[in-house]
């Protein structure tokens, strides 16, 4: 496997929280403790090197089987955290749900926090895997300034160079956040 060769982002915006979309909920509960352990950790290592705070891992589809763990691993000053929940409506109602019972108002700043949760920010990249080039359904809400890579190659092949080349792509970006020049 090559190396991580990624720079931290010079010419870039700061990339403080990443995203990676693949496999199937199903996908994911066939991963072992010992493989899922591995992943995180290469997967953050890159997200670290760059300087990003949180990487976020969730199935492009399906949902988790009750009981299915989030998976939470410190990687160097990166937070990188699997979620097995591949539904972002789903996601969406509990986020709505959590707030109603709280009492607390339902507002697009109380959405936001509980969606983008362990992170404080909006992604800056979102990493989909695989050969189809559609919105996944476990993005519901993230994407509103998000910079979006496709990457085809199946979630089992998804390793670190990988991650390496999207953020790679990111760098070269001009985001305008909506903006035209």
């Amino acid at each position: 496997m090559k190396s991580v060769s990624s720079k931290p982002l010079d010419s870039a915006p700061p990339l403080q929280h990443v995203i990676v979309v693949g496999g199937t909920a199903r996908e994911w509960e066939v991963l072992a403790d010992d493989q899922w352990a591995d992943r995180i950790a290469e997967l953050g290592k890159v997200a670290d090197h760059v300087g990003a705070r949180w990487l976020v891992l969730r199935p492009l589809s399906g949902s988790a089987a009750d009981g299915a763990p989030v998976r939470t691993q410190t990687v160097g000053g990166c937070i990188v955290e699997a979620q097995p929940d591949g539904d972002g409506r789903e996601r969406f109602v509990r986020a709505a749900a959590t707030l109603q019972v709280g009492g607390k108002p339902i507002t697009e700043a109380a959405i936001d926090a509980l969606l983008n949760a362990p992170a404080e920010v909006d992604p800056d990249l979102v990493v989909i895997v695989g050969a189809d080039h559609r919105m996944p359904v476990s993005l519901v809400w993230e994407l509103a300034y998000s910079e979006l890579v496709y990457v085809d190659t199946s979630w089992q092949e998804f390793s670190a160079v990988h991650l390496d080349d999207a953020i790679a792509s990111y760098a070269s970006r001009h985001r305008r956040f909506g903006g035209i020049d």
